[in-house]
């Protein structure tokens, strides 16, 4: 693919917008072009007669950064499986027009001749581990390129360096936060040293320090030559890092701008794009107001100053409460045992309570223990008043997990938030029907939970929970891949099921989220751990 393959910018009516192609390529230097698809299609096999990518034209050059960025389902991910050789080898389904990557044709090369050349980090990092230990999965790839001992030792020990992931080496990946599974997937995706790197939504679980870890990261990948391919909904971590932005629309590439022109356009038309916010300076300011019960914080976004306040004039007062702990200690007794003291918790109807802190702090275990799926080490858990042993918190309360593949068991989005009820029932089917419309799902009723993108998957779980009517449920990051509009629709059922009298407890590393549309927020990390730390 020749340079004459870059498109010009356009709006998502397909106008021409004004953009100087030479400025596009400011950030990546005179480099050759490594990635290019011109008037790529690609449905999957699976998905009928729906295109997940149409005649997409684009040319990425060596040493540049491109952020690939639209709303949930776009095609983004598609495209990256393009880059990275899985689609159509492993993905199958039909590809019209042509894509090659280090000159590789994607349609005829072998996924192993891409191994060497490309890394991959995939929406979802647990589905690309090959061992349960830290290390060795570090070191896999090495291996079976058939390394030396001595430069296999020398490539793990640089990449654990260079992501912060030494006193993760030799751990169960069982036993890890979500983002530190995140970290070593991004590690292991680099130990070959490839010539591009391909990531898909990489800080989705990721907390504001890992964030910044991985910009980092981007950075001396930058400036050691390689070619950085982002497909992610957070945006504002990688200002100063991208070197362009691609927008897409139901499959179709509607801007291509440099970053000097992306980062220019006003905030009302990001979010008419449906993208976050390129600033979280504003919502981190309410985050703290809200750290410190100050119910009076001025919403983040000035452009939902109205509706931010009605929801706070609107609120309930102070609800009973559901679920109050005592002198809480939770965590495991194992190789990798861990212990946290948890500060006493009160969850109330009628509240969102948002937990944050930093990956490996214990949120996840937290809300496992609240739920019954894991024992406390020590401490007490009241339910309604009453102590409540690990069944009973069970039957109160609904968990939608962080990874939500593990609960995602029917054969259609709609029989799964049937699962469990009686779907004769007139009531409950058309309350099947209308969080179907709500949550923009509609349209996927009928198709297999697992042939969905990971944001679409995430509203499914949550539409389960909506559908469960228990008076708690806890969500594990329930923002985790999904797009600014999505995120607001998660916000909004999530206020709405509070207004029944649940309590709602969010874990989430999302500050928009937490900073607009949380009540309450609690930071774990204020504790001390009583033992080892997750992290």
């Amino acid at each position: 693919m020749m340079d004459s393959a870059m498109p010009k910018s356009c709006d998502h009516s397909g106008s021409p917008m004004p953009q100087d192609a030479g400025v596009s390529m400011q950030g990546a230097g005179e480099g050759s072009v490594i990635c290019a698809a011109d008037h790529a299609s690609f449905r999957y096999a699976a998905a009928g007669d729906d295109y997940a990518l149409r005649d997409a034209t684009l040319a990425i050059r060596q040493g540049e950064c491109v952020v690939l960025c639209g709303q949930s389902g776009c095609g983004k991910t598609t495209l990256t499986r393009l880059f990275n050789g899985l689609v159509p080898s492993f993905f199958a389904g039909e590809l019209t027009g042509s894509q090659r990557t280090c000159g590789l044709d994607a349609a005829s090369t072998p996924i192993d001749v891409f191994t060497p050349l490309v890394g991959s980090v995939f929406q979802n990092p647990k589905t690309q581990y090959f061992n349960a230990n830290t290390t060795d999965e570090l070191t896999f790839a090495c291996e079976n390129m058939g390394l030396p001992s001595e430069e296999i030792r020398r490539r793990v020990e640089s990449v654990a360096r260079r992501f912060d992931v030494t006193h993760l080496l030799d751990r169960s990946v069982f036993h890890l936060s979500g983002g530190q599974k995140q970290r070593i997937a991004i590690a292991a995706a680099t130990v070959l040293d490839p010539k591009v790197v391909v990531l898909d939504e990489p800080t989705s679980n990721l907390d504001a320090s890992a964030i910044d870890d991985m910009r980092h990261a981007i950075e001396r990948m930058k400036t050691d030559g390689l070619t950085v391919i982002v497909a992610e909904h957070r945006l504002a971590w990688l200002t100063g890092v991208a070197d362009r932005y691609v927008v897409f629309e139901h499959g179709h590439v509607t801007h291509d701008l440099p970053a000097s022109e992306f980062l220019a356009l006003p905030q009302e038309r990001i979010r008419a794009l449906g993208l976050r916010a390129l600033d979280l300076t504003p919502y981190r300011r309410r985050i703290e107001r809200k750290l410190h019960n100050d119910d009076l914080a001025a919403p983040a976004d000035r452009s939902s100053v109205d509706a931010a306040s009605a929801r706070e004039r609107s609120r309930p007062k102070r609800g009973e409460t559901i679920l109050r702990t005592e002198n809480l200690c939770v965590g495991y007794r194992k190789r990798d045992a861990f212990s946290r003291a948890i500060p006493d918790l009160e969850l109330r109807s009628g509240e969102i309570t948002g937990l944050m802190g930093r990956n490996g702090c214990g949120k996840t275990t937290l809300v496992r223990t609240l739920t019954g799926l894991i024992k406390p080490l020590s401490g007490r858990i009241s339910l309604d008043g009453r102590p409540a042993r690990p069944a009973t918190l069970t039957r109160a309360g609904f968990l939608v997990m962080q990874d939500v593949n593990y609960q995602l068991f029917s054969d259609s989005v709609r029989e799964e938030l049937l699962l469990g009820l009686d779907e004769t029932d007139p009531q409950v089917a058309a309350r099947c029907e209308r969080l179907l419309r709500e949550l923009d799902l509609a349209e996927l009723a009928d198709r297999h939970p697992m042939s969905l993108s990971g944001g679409q998957k995430q509203r499914t779980a949550i539409a389960s929970a909506m559908m469960c009517g228990k008076r708690l449920v806890v969500l594990d990051e329930p923002t985790s891949g999904l797009d600014r509009l999505h995120m607001e629709q998660v916000g909004a059922l999530l206020r709405r099921l509070a207004d029944t009298g649940t309590a709602v407890l969010v874990v989430t590393h999302d500050e928009e989220l937490a900073a607009d549309w949380c009540d309450r927020i609690i930071d774990l990390e204020s504790t001390t751990p009583s033992s080892k730390e997750e992290s």
